[in-house]
C-alpha cells in the first residue's frame, strides 16, 4: 500500500513538474513572439523616421530659401557687442511666468565681466490676465528697486547717451510657440514680428515700456524688444568675434545669424545686419511625418503651424516617444497583455525623463525601469523590454537632430559660409535639447559633417552658449550705447 502511494506521488509531482515546465515554455514562447513582434514595429519606425543625407541636403537648400521669406526678419538691433564694452549696463529677460532684471559691470578686452547680478521677479497672477501696460508698469516699479541698489555693489558708473544719467537697457523676450496657448493676455502682443526693423506693433511697445520707465523714474531707455535668440548671438559675440549664428533648441526652436551688407563709408551704421529666424515654423515636403506626428498636428493648438518645431523640442520629443510606447503597447503587448493606464495621459512623459531613459548606459537599463515605473506605474520590466523602450527613444531623437543639423546647415548656406570661404565659423546652440542631451548633441555635430563634408567642416565650431539670452540683453545695452556715441560723434 505505501509503495503504491510513493509511486502515486511521484507521479503526481512528475506532472506537476511536467505542466510547470509547459508553462515556462509558453511563456518564454509568448515574450519570444512578444519581442519579435516589437522589433518588427521598431525596423518600420525607423524606415518612416529615416534622414538620408541626400534628403537632408536638400532641406538645408529649402532652408535657405526660406529664410528669404517673411519668417527671417531684419532685427532692429543695429549693431552687437565688440568685448570693447565698459561700464555698468542693464538688461531684461522676459519668459512666460517671470522676467530677470540683469546688471553687469563690463571692464573691456583687458578685463571682461567685472561682475554681475541678475534678480528673478515672478509675475503675479493677475497681471497674466492684464494689459501689456499694466505688465510693463510692474517691471518698471521692479527696476526701479534695482537700479536703486546699484552703487551698493558697482564701484563705476557708466556714461549717459541720450541724457545725464541715461543708460540703455537690453530687453529680450522669451517665449516658445507653444506658450500661446496660455492664459497671459499681453504675450501674443509680444511675438515674433517685434523683431522687425520696421515693425510699427514692436516700435509702439518700445515707446510704452519707455513711458513706464519714465513714470517711475528709472533713467533708461530701451531701443528694442527682441527675440531670445537674438540676445544669445549678442551674448556669444561678446566673447568671440567669430560667432555668426545663435540657435535655440529647448522648448522653443528659434535662430539669429549676422549677415553683411554694403554701407557707404559716410554712413555710421553697422556693416552687419542681425537676422531672425522663425525656424519652428519652417515647413518641408519631404520631412519625415509618422502617425504620430500627423495625430500631434492635428490636437495642437496651431495645426498647421510651427511643424519643425513639434520635431525637434523639449515640448513634443517626449510626446512623440509616448505615443510610440502607447501603440506598441496594444499591437506588441509590449510590456504585457494589458495597457498601462498612465501610458495613455498625454505629455505624461518630459523629454528631459526621456533622455534619462535614452542615455541609460547600465547593462540592464536600470534607469529605463526606474522611469517606467515612476512615470507609467510599470513596475515590472525586463531587460528586452528596457532596451526596446531605449530604441524607440534612440530613433526620435536621431530623427530630430539630423532634421535640427540639416536646419543648421541651410542658416550657413545662406550666409554663404561653405565653399570658398575659409573663414572661421562658429555657431553657438542653447536650449536644454543641445545643452544636456548629450546624445542629442552627439548626433546633431556629427550630421553636419555627414551634410557638408568633413573638409567643409574643417573651419565650423558648433558650441553651447556662452551665457544666454538674459546677460546678452546686457551686451546689446551696451553696444546699443557705444554705438549711439560714436554717431554723435560723427555728427557733431
Amino acid at each position: 500500500m505505501e509503495r503504491r502511494e510513493v509511486v502515486a506521488a511521484a507521479v503526481v509531482a512528475v506532472s506537476a513538474a511536467t505542466a510547470v515546465a509547459v508553462l515556462v515554455r509558453q511563456w518564454q514562447r509568448s515574450s519570444e513572439r512578444r519581442r519579435r513582434r516589437a522589433r518588427s514595429f521598431l525596423r518600420r519606425l525607423a524606415a518612416q523616421c529615416a534622414t538620408p543625407v541626400p534628403m537632408l541636403q536638400d532641406m538645408a537648400k529649402e532652408m535657405a530659401i526660406h529664410m528669404g521669406t517673411s519668417a527671417a526678419v531684419v532685427s532692429n538691433v543695429k549693431t552687437l557687442p565688440t568685448g570693447d564694452e565698459e561700464g555698468v549696463y542693464y538688461g531684461l529677460n522676459l519668459s512666460e511666468t517671470n522676467f530677470q532684471m540683469w546688471r553687469a559691470q563690463l571692464g573691456g578686452k583687458r578685463d571682461g565681466v567685472v561682475k554681475q547680478e541678475c534678480e528673478t521677479v515672478p509675475i503675479p497672477k493677475n497681471l497674466m490676465s492684464a494689459s501689456i501696460e499694466g505688465l510693463f508698469e510692474c517691471i518698471a516699479k521692479e527696476l526701479a528697486k534695482f537700479v536703486s541698489t546699484e552703487k551698493d555693489s558697482f564701484s563705476t558708473i557708466s556714461t549717459g547717451v541720450e541724457g545725464e544719467g541715461e543708460k540703455r537697457l537690453g530687453f529680450t523676450y522669451s517665449f516658445h510657440h507653444a506658450d500661446y496657448r496660455s492664459e497671459s493676455s499681453w504675450n501674443a502682443q509680444i511675438r515674433w514680428k517685434t523683431l522687425s526693423d520696421d515693425d510699427a506693433v514692436g516700435k509702439d511697445l518700445v515707446d510704452k515700456m519707455n513711458k513706464a520707465l519714465q513714470r517711475h523714474a528709472v533713467p533708461m531707455k530701451v531701443s528694442s524688444i527682441v527675440h531670445d535668440s537674438v540676445g544669445d548671438l549678442a551674448g556669444d559675440r561678446y566673447y568671440n568675434g567669430d560667432v555668426v549664428a545663435a540657435i535655440i533648441l529647448g522648448g522653443g526652436t528659434n535662430a539669429a545669424y549676422v549677415e553683411h551688407q554694403h554701407v557707404e563709408q559716410r554712413e555710421p551704421k553697422s556693416r552687419e545686419k542681425i537676422i531672425g529666424v522663425e525656424l519652428g515654423s519652417f515647413s518641408y515636403s519631404r520631412l519625415p511625418i509618422t502617425e504620430f506626428d500627423a495625430d500631434i498636428q492635428a490636437e495642437s493648438s496651431n495645426p498647421s503651424d510651427q511643424i519643425f518645431e513639434k520635431f525637434v523640442s523639449a515640448t513634443y520629443l517626449g510626446e512623440i516617444v509616448r505615443r510610440v510606447l502607447l501603440k506598441m503597447a496594444k499591437e506588441t503587448a509590449l510590456f504585457g497583455d494589458y495597457i498601462p493606464p498612465k501610458l495613455k495621459i498625454p505629455y505624461v512623459l518630459s523629454s528631459p525623463d526621456m533622455a534619462a531613459m535614452h542615455q541609460d548606459s547600465s547593462d540592464d537599463r536600470d534607469v529605463v525601469g526606474e522611469k517606467l515605473k515612476e512615470i507609467f506605474e510599470i513596475a515590472d520590466s525586463t531587460p528586452i523590454v528596457r532596451e526596446i523602450v531605449a530604441d524607440a527613444c534612440d530613433i526620435i531623437v536621431e530623427r530630430g537632430a539630423r532634421i535640427a543639423a540639416a536646419a543648421m546647415v541651410g542658416i550657413l548656406q545662406k550666409q554663404g559660409r561653405f565653399g570658398s570661404n575659409k573663414q572661421t565659423s562658429v555657431v553657438t546652440v542653447d536650449g536644454g535639447v543641445y545643452q544636456h542631451y548629450r546624445l542629442f548633441r552627439n548626433y546633431l555635430n556629427s550630421c553636419v559633417n555627414e551634410i557638408q563634408g568633413s573638409e567643409c567642416s574643417d573651419n565650423l565650431h558648433i558650441q553651447s552658449t556662452n551665457g544666454g539670452s538674459g546677460i546678452g540683453a546686457v551686451f546689446l545695452a551696451a553696444a546699443a550705447a557705444a554705438a549711439s556715441q560714436v554717431e554723435n560723434l560723427l555728427h557733431n
